[in-house]
This record gives C-alpha cells, sequence and structure tokens, in this order.
C-alpha cells in the first residue's frame, strides 16, 4: 500500500535551537566542574534580547552570559539586532526546588531501605519513548535521517563560505514514498534557507538544489519528486529577529520526526536526574540494541516515572506486528536485561558528562558516538532467540 511520510528538521540556527544550544552549553559547562549538578536550563530569545532562566544547583562558577555569547558567535550571529555582541541579556537562575530535590535525593524505595541504586528518585513524573527500526544503518526512520541531513549541510555551506551569503537560520523537510513499510522514493523536498539581500532566488535555488539537494539518495529521487526552495520568495529576516525561540520547542525535530509518540518533555538544558532526557536517552539504548539483535524489526518502548520514585511505574513494548517475541515477551526481557532506575540510567550511559551539547541541534539519536547508540547488548539479547 503507497503511503506517504514527511519529517522536518532545522538548523541550529533557527531561534528554538539557538535557545536549545545554549543551554545545552551552560549544562556542559557546569559539568566540567561539577558532576553532581541539578540543571533546568531554559533561553528564550526575541528580536534583540535573551532571557536565561530556571534552576541550577551547583557548586561550579558559572558566566551565563559570556557562555551565551559565545555559543551566539559559534552559531554565526555576528549581524543584526540579535548579534552575539550586542543583544541585550538578561539572567534569572535560582536553585532548584527544595520540595524537588527533597524526592531525587532520597527515592520513595530508599526510604523503604532501598538498595544504592535506589537512592535516586525520578526528577519528575511522566512518561518516555524510545524507537528504532531497519530503514537506515543507523537504525532511525528515513524522513527525519534525511531532513538532518540536508539541515547539517545547510550550515556546511555557509560555515566553509560555499555560499557565503546563506544566513544560520533554516529549516528542512522531506517526504518519503512508502510501499507498505518500505520506503521507496523522496517524493517532496523542501529547504528554507535564510540569506542576505544581494542574492537573487532564482540563484539560490540552483546553488542549494546544487549543494545542498544533492546530498540525498540519488536513487530515491525521480523525475516526480518535487522542490520548493524558500517557497515564500524571500528568507532576509531570520533568528531571534523574526521569530521569537524557545528551548525545548523542537521536540519532534529533536526525536524521530513523528515517526512515533512523544511523552511530552523537552530534552536541552536537564540534567540526567530529569528523566524525561535520561529515559529518553535509555530508552533509545534499549530499542536500537532490540532491533539490532533481531528481537524485531521496528520497535517503540514506552517508560514512565513517578516523582520522588526510583523504579518505573510501567514498561509497555510494541513492535508493530514485527516481534519475533509477543510484545509482552519483549516487555518482561527488557526489565530483566535492563536496570531503568535513574541512578543506574546514568552510570550506564555516562551521563554526568559534558556531552549535550552536540545533541543540540540535528537530533539526539542517530549519532554516532553517543553512549546511548551503542549496540553493547546485542549477545545478552539474541540468546532469546534461541
Amino acid at each position: 500500500m503507497k503511503k506517504l511520510f514527511t519529517s522536518e528538521s532545522v538548523t541550529e540556527g533557527h531561534p528554538d535551537k539557538l535557545c536549545d544550544n545554549i543551554s545545552d552549553a551552560i549544562v556542559d559547562e557546569i559539568f566540567k566542574a561539577d558532576k553532581n549538578a541539578r540543571c533546568a536550563v531554559e533561553c528564550c530569545a526575541a528580536y534583540d534580547r535573551l532571557l536565561i532562566m530556571g534552576e541550577v544547583t551547583t557548586t561550579a562558577e558559572v558566566d551565563y552570559e559570556k557562555i551565551a555569547r559565545e555559543t551566539i558567535k559559534r552559531i554565526g550571529y555576528t549581524f543584526g539586532s540579535f548579534a552575539y555582541d550586542k543583544c541585550k541579556i538578561m539572567v534569572a537562575i535560582h536553585t532548584q526546588s527544595s520540595d524537588i530535590a527533597m524526592g531525587v535525593d532520597n527515592s520513595y524505595e530508599n526510604k523503604e531501605g532501598g538498595a544504592p541504586e535506589d537512592v535516586l528518585g525520578a526528577g519528575d513524573q511522566g512518561m518516555m519513548f524510545g524507537y528504532a527500526c531497519r530503514e537506515t544503518e543507523e537504525l532511525m526512520p528515513l524522513p527525519i535521517s534525511l531532513a538532518h541531513k540536508l539541515a547539517i549541510r545547510l550550515t556546511e555551506v555557509r560555515k566553509s563560505n560555499l555560499l557565503s551569503y546563506l544566513r544560520p537560520d533554516g529549516k528542512t523537510q522531506v517526504t518519503v514514498e512508502y510501499n507498505g513499510k518500505k520506503p521507496v522514493r523522496i517524493d517532496t523536498v523542501v529547504v528554507s534557507a535564510q540569506h542576505d539581500e544581494k542574492i537573487l532566488q532564482e540563484q539560490l535555488k540552483e546553488d542549494i538544489k546544487t549543494n545542498v539537494i544533492s546530498v540525498l539518495p540519488k536513487e530515491l529521487i525521480d523525475g516526480d519528486t518535487k522542490y520548493f526552495i524558500n517557497p515564500t520568495g524571500r528568507f532576509e529576516i531570520g533568528g531571534p529577529e523574526g521569530d521569537s525561540g524557545l528551548t525545548g520547542r523542537k521536540i519532534i525535530v529533536d526525536t524521530y520526526g513523528g515517526r512515533c509518540a512523544h511523552g511530552g518533555g523537552a530534552f536541552s538544558g536537564k540534567d540526567p536526574t530529569k528523566v524525561d532526557r535520561s529515559a529518553a536517552y535509555m530508552a533509545r539504548y534499549i530499542c536500537k540494541n532490540l532491533v539490532a539483535a533481531g528481537l524485531c524489526d521496528e520497535v517503540q518502548l514506552q517508560v514512565a516515572y513517578a516523582i520522588g520514585v526510583s523504579r518505573p511505574v510501567s514498561v509497555f513494548v510494541d513492535t508493530f506486528g514485527t516481534g519475533k517475541l509477543s510484545d509482552s515477551e519483549i516487555a518482561d526481557i527488557v526489565t530483566w536485561e535492563f536496570d531503568l532506575r535513574p541512578y543506574s540510567i546514568i552510570e550506564k550511559l555516562g551521563l554526568r558528562a559534558s556531552v549535550y551539547l552536540q545533541t543540540a541541534a540535528y537530533g539526539h539519536f542517530g549519532k554516532q558516538g553517543l553512549p546511548w547508540e551503542r549496540l553493547d547488548k546485542v549477545q545478552d539479547l539474541k540468546k532469546y532467540l534461541r
């Protein structure tokens, strides 16, 4: 059965992603000095000003404004009202609520005499999802993988000065046609790239098609593939000058492009006691290893927590009919093979490290080198197929 599915990505200069970058740059800088810090840092950017807000409990000395200006400069806002050396920055940071810290530092189970792994309670209630499938080498859905590839390339041609007229803001979108579950062609490509006032739109469209869209797999493009490049006709005003930005607003770009459910919690700016982030990373790790081990070809995992409680309140698996075992059996395997308590997740994935800035743009999943992308549980899982 023919069907279409679309996913989008944005560049690091998109106003929401700019805020994610600043938030995660702050978390990384704090973790260099204090591995036990608590962070929930959000940013709001609009026109010529930036607000850095949230809760931080740390022994580290943090120059929030300096980190923000360095990040804005790195991304490329050296011009306009939001230039790194001109924008107004306000900081509204206070320590973590003692009511929250009470549950995180001493979990419900620990009060009852639990194991050392029970000490940390979940930093909030909520449900987190993981996902993996066989559509790409990195076991990610093809549409979001291609959308990220375009967004990364859009930034590369700008920063290398190959297309020197480009500016930091940009968006991409790819629609893939499927025959059943198999991707067979790219139906539509959308690229919106911020630019200076000198470039002619026809030249920009030709350059984007030649130097950016050319990274897409040629075998999936045909004569019927549609292209929309700067479809409004002009994109000179971008970044916070054109639209406000907020940390955590691009959660579907951050995850699986809409292919699976999302619990609603954002990732950037948070330390790993926030299960919004750490449990979502663990869920991806589990799903990727399940697929790589051959227990299924596609899987979505939901894990849910209560604030201040260490162990998850539920674990749910859906293999969309691709499981070699029943979904309930695979859910049991997940609980046997993987420790889902926050303390254990943090230790297993090494999350008290400065690993977060590299996730702040172009997705948190499917990237090489991130600890939750390892396939070190495959052999342990294959035994269940015997």
